[in-house]
């Protein structure tokens, strides 16, 4: 019985997080075409394909729960930690950085990363210890090596694939006219920049934090990965709301506007890779899946900036 009403409790918050998210895909229709046809695109690949693939890749292998000792008190304090970040970090805190350094260096580029291994990392391991939570468990991976492994190798390759695909990756990548060698060493470290910079910090805050809690209060896994989906993608409002390009990505001058795009075009990455540390409790895993959705965009960047290219 328990685990009946774990699995209704499941399928009633998938239905509330379809419904979200195709209401905010509606509102973005007519104002928004292109950003329309961006979310159905990433909610087809990164909402349902991959979550339904890394659903398979780990099927009758799930990892245990990890323990919460006082779940509804821990929860309302990250609740209320990531209220403070979103509008403090994700608004005013990044603006502000990027006024104070206008071009990006390696100063700042190292600046900024320290700055949110503060915020994403330091800061809520902070918060859990003080609530008098145990924090090793959010770092020793339960899933067994050929899981982690399986899902490593097929999550990350058809990331690639699909990065291959739908972005003109490869084509920047070319332009950089790179010799072999450096070419493989720019995509190196620009994978291990990116695993700090993006996967350790939002991995950590959103899916070790915020979904262990919200699994332990909901009593539902696949509840807490729809939730914390829709939260991640909230906690990106602020920062959207508050730039000041109107062309840049999720911009308007419209609130309601930009709560339907972060909603309909960030959430299903959140989705997907919710359902990963569901299945698995590995925050190695989700961070260097993450690091490899990101790679292949931003390795030109990183080349340019660290390797003179």
């Amino acid at each position: 019985m328990p685990f009946l009403k774990s699995h209704a409790r499941g399928l009633a918050w998938m239905g509330a997080y379809g419904a979200a998210w195709a209401i905010s895909a509606a509102l973005l229709f007519k104002p928004q075409p292109e950003s329309f046809a961006d979310a159905i695109s990433v909610f087809v690949v990164m909402g349902v394909v991959f979550s339904l693939l890394a659903w398979g890749l780990t099927l009758g292998r799930a990892s245990p729960a990890i323990p919460v000792r006082r779940p509804r008190l821990e929860l309302a304090a990250v609740l209320a930690f990531l209220a403070a970040y979103a509008v403090f970090f994700t608004g005013y805190g990044l603006n502000a950085f990027h006024a104070a350094f206008p071009a990006v260096t390696r100063t700042s580029a190292l600046a900024l990363m320290a700055l949110k291994l503060a915020v994403h990392v330091a800061a809520p391991a902070l918060l859990l210890t003080l609530l008098g939570a145990e924090l090793r468990p959010l770092f020793a991976s339960r899933a067994p090596a050929r899981t982690f492994w399986a899902a490593l190798v097929g999550l990350g390759g058809a990331a690639l694939v699909m990065m291959c695909v739908v972005s003109p990756s490869l084509a920047h990548l070319r332009a950089l006219h790179l010799a072999p060698a450096s070419l493989a060493l720019a995509l190196a470290g620009a994978f291990g920049w990116l695993a700090i910079e993006a996967g350790l910090c939002e991995e950590f805050l959103f899916r070790a934090v915020l979904q262990t809690r919200l699994a332990a209060v909901l009593k539902t896994e696949m509840g807490a990965a729809c939730v914390a989906a829709v939260l991640f993608a909230l906690a990106h409002v602020p920062g959207l709301w508050m730039r000041s390009g109107a062309d840049t990505a999720g911009h308007s001058a419209d609130l309601v506007q930009v709560i339907a795009y972060a909603v309909a075009t960030l959430s299903p990455a959140g989705l997907f890779l919710g359902v990963v540390w569901s299945r698995t409790r590995s925050l190695l895993l989700v961070v260097l899946l993450h690091a490899l959705i990101d790679v292949l965009p931003n390795t030109p960047d990183f080349a340019r900036l660290w390797m003179g290219a």
